[in-house]
């Protein structure tokens, strides 16, 4: 641990003279020794309150895991109970089927207008490593205003789709049912505080003030309560093409801000110099945060994107993953730079581009 101390004092040059005395005894709070492989022990441990507050002596370390690693954490959040989540979450997917259709989207529960938040069983292809789970999807809408636009506008319908408003599961158990709404309407904040906060830090390290006002709306964030079961039978497509590995979730690279919660599951594994290293877990009061391929051409290609999957693991499995996109009319065609993006070549503004990420859900409902 003192080269990695001796090695970053280096790299923080001006930040370090300013604070000499107080440096070391910072890197060692924000790069302490996991209990891991030892790849990831210098990834960034960012506390949540430092990050929220713009403090700028988080940037530097934010810059430096995110270039190396692709990712970071962010630890002492206060009031915060990644134990009282998971509870939750265990509760709400031990219902029964038949109380837990009420919240079904309508490509599983055709009598139901929601689309995209609710209750999504995902078991249907047992053969399936990507789509075998459960999943609870939250968004940042409560109630959506009536539809008044022209139906021959493809975007103002859009724009009402994506602002289709939450469901929430309604049981015989009243305190069950108001303490899953509170609990995740706040889990949710908390996360879009992490996410914004994390854009304006690298605006402010890589001098693009411009990049915080692509996100200050967003229309269709989402964070999804997510249960892998386990297992009862295994086939060829459940292992990875890169290493022969059996995975629960393929490797693959994400698309906008995320912010995980592994809570104590082992599992998620990051590509780092092309090798799959074991990430520490989350654990009870902290997320992890990585960016997605759509955000860094936005901010031309200066962190990393980090490729990641979930190992099979003998137990099932929760997380939560929360995801923060630019607004509905964000310029997504040209970087910061004036580059043309790769989703520039055929789409102008986030709206176009989530459109065709929804695939073939059909969200329009008035």
């Amino acid at each position: 641990m003192a080269k990695s101390v001796v090695a970053l004092t280096l790299v923080l040059g001006i930040f370090v003279a300013s604070t000499s005395a107080f440096v070391p005894t910072l890197i060692e709070k924000l790069w302490p020794g996991q209990e891991s492989d030892g790849v990831f022990d210098t990834v960034a441990r960012i506390p949540y309150s430092d990050l929220l507050n713009d403090n700028p002596y988080v940037d530097p370390f934010i810059l430096h895991s995110m270039k190396r690693y692709g990712f970071f954490y962010v630890v002492d959040v206060p009031e915060y109970s990644a134990l009282e989540e998971l509870e939750y979450m265990q509760k709400f997917f031990e219902l029964p089927e038949e109380l837990k259709s009420d919240v079904e989207i309508s490509s599983h529960n055709p009598e139901n207008k929601n689309a995209y938040r609710g209750y999504c069983p995902g078991l249907d292809d047992v053969d399936s490593t990507l789509q075998y789970k459960n999943v609870f999807n939250i968004g940042p809408h409560e109630v959506r205003a009536p539809f008044t636009g022209s139906l021959d506008d493809a975007l103002e319908k859009l724009r009402y789709e994506c602002s289709e408003p939450n469901v929430w599961p309604t049981t015989d158990n009243c305190t069950f049912d108001k303490g899953f709404k509170e609990v995740f309407q706040v889990g949710f904040e908390l996360r879009r505080n992490v996410a914004r906060a994390f854009i304006r830090s690298i605006s402010r390290a890589l001098e693009m003030p411009n990049l915080p006002s692509l996100f200050n709306e967003d229309e269709f964030s989402a964070m999804g309560l997510r249960k892998y079961p386990v297992r009862e039978q295994i086939n060829a497509n459940m292992y990875s093409d890169f290493d022969g590995t059996l995975l629960r979730e393929l490797e693959h690279v994400d698309s906008t801000v995320t912010v995980l919660s592994t809570f104590n599951n082992d599992g998620l594994e990051a590509l780092y110099k092309n090798q799959y290293s074991k990430a520490p877990v989350t654990g009870d009061n902290a997320f992890l945060v990585n960016i997605g391929k759509l955000v860094d051409d936005i901010i031309d290609n200066q962190l990393t994107s980090v490729r990641h999957r979930v190992v099979e693991v003998p137990y099932t499995r929760y997380s939560i993953t929360y995801f923060l996109g630019p607004a509905f009319d964000a310029d997504i065609s040209r970087s910061m730079s004036g580059k043309m993006t790769e989703a520039g070549h055929k789409y102008r503004i986030f709206g176009e581009w989530i459109k065709d990420y929804l695939g073939a859900i059909e969200l329009f409902y008035y």
